[in-house]
């Protein structure tokens, strides 16, 4: 079965950054047998010469200039919500991708219940994985921290979610979920929350060890200022915990957050204290997207939860000797 590809590279002032890596996406559409594709690049405002470059050098491209600075989400939903093909590449400008790269990846849109799947990530100069699959790091009222994980035995493996460096995506599904939840603006957890709630509207995410794509550490998040970053991750947590838990857990969760916010206080680390402000402040936003995902689930009939999709994915990876890092 054949499948036409929409590729949308969200691009931040990221000018140097398309010159080296566009040639290597056009080289794995070629060289993956894939005919039928568009590239569309949303930009976030840059502010460089980033889309004068597109214009000049690549005006088969489809560019997107918005005029105000939307983060990360905001700016890669502008591409979706453009995207015309079956499928959905969202890549970051950073990322090179290797030839034959979307071979192994697109098998998996046979199954009806694929929302999308990741490959392999190295660094730029060496072997060393970055990132896998993404382990389920959870216990009651907790969403831990990431953890990717491989397996010794298999190249196919569940992931919680999808790496917002490189997923492919089933066109339809990520519209019915209506893309990235833009709360998370702009950056962080904003990839999770998606493979959340692809998993609990019964979709199935994956991880492709075959298939690779080369990844310095963020270009991006190394611009941006060290407190702005903290205070930003850590109130994407909360509201993560605030729109994948219910009932006891969640007034569990709310709990001991406040509880953990006074003493934090105590302490003077404002850091955490401006999370929790900005938290609340966006509380009433959290709310309405949480109905608005219920009111989904209800109308197909699925009530799965953060503890259900959590059991599943560990249920298949069973007894497989796996490597967590």
């Amino acid at each position: 079965m054949k499948f036409s590809i929409s590729v949308v590279i969200p691009n931040y002032k990221g000018k140097k950054l398309l010159e080296a890596n566009l040639p290597a996406i056009y080289l794995a559409l070629k060289s993956s047998g894939i005919s039928d594709y568009e590239i569309i690049i949303p930009d976030d405002a840059s502010g460089d010469d980033s889309c004068a470059y597109i214009k000049q050098y690549y005006p088969d491209i489809i560019l997107i200039e918005n005029q105000v600075n939307k983060g990360f989400g905001g700016n890669t939903n502008t591409g979706i919500f453009r995207a015309v093909k079956d499928l959905v590449f969202i890549v970051n400008s950073d990322v090179v991708l290797t030839e034959n790269y979307f071979i192994p990846l697109l098998p998996y849109f046979e199954n009806p219940l694929t929302f999308g799947v990741m490959s392999r990530i190295i660094g730029i100069n060496t072997y060393a994985i970055q990132d896998g699959a993404k382990y389920p790091n959870y216990a009651f009222a907790n969403i831990g921290s990431c953890k990717n994980y491989t397996s010794e035995t298999s190249n196919s493996l569940y992931s919680l979610f999808l790496s917002g460096a490189n997923a492919l995506v089933d066109r339809k599904k990520i519209i019915e979920l209506q893309g990235f939840n833009e709360i998370f603006n702009p950056y962080y957890s904003e990839d999770v929350d998606l493979g959340l709630r692809a998993w609990k509207l019964g979709y199935q995410c994956f991880y492709e060890h075959k298939a690779i794509c080369r990844h310095p550490n963020s270009e991006t998040i190394k611009k941006e200022p060290g407190k702005k970053v903290r205070i930003v991750s850590k109130r994407n947590k909360m509201f993560l915990h605030y729109l994948h838990l219910d009932g006891v857990e969640l007034a569990y969760y709310l709990l001991i957050l406040s509880l953990k916010t006074f003493f934090r206080t105590l302490i003077l680390d404002t850091n955490y204290l401006h999370s929790y402000l900005q938290f609340l402040s966006n509380l009433k936003a959290c709310k309405q997207a949480k109905n608005t995902f219920k009111s989904l689930q209800k109308k197909k009939n699925i009530e799965l939860s953060m503890a259900d999709i959590v059991k599943e994915i560990k249920r298949e990876i069973g007894t497989q000797n796996i490597i967590k890092f």
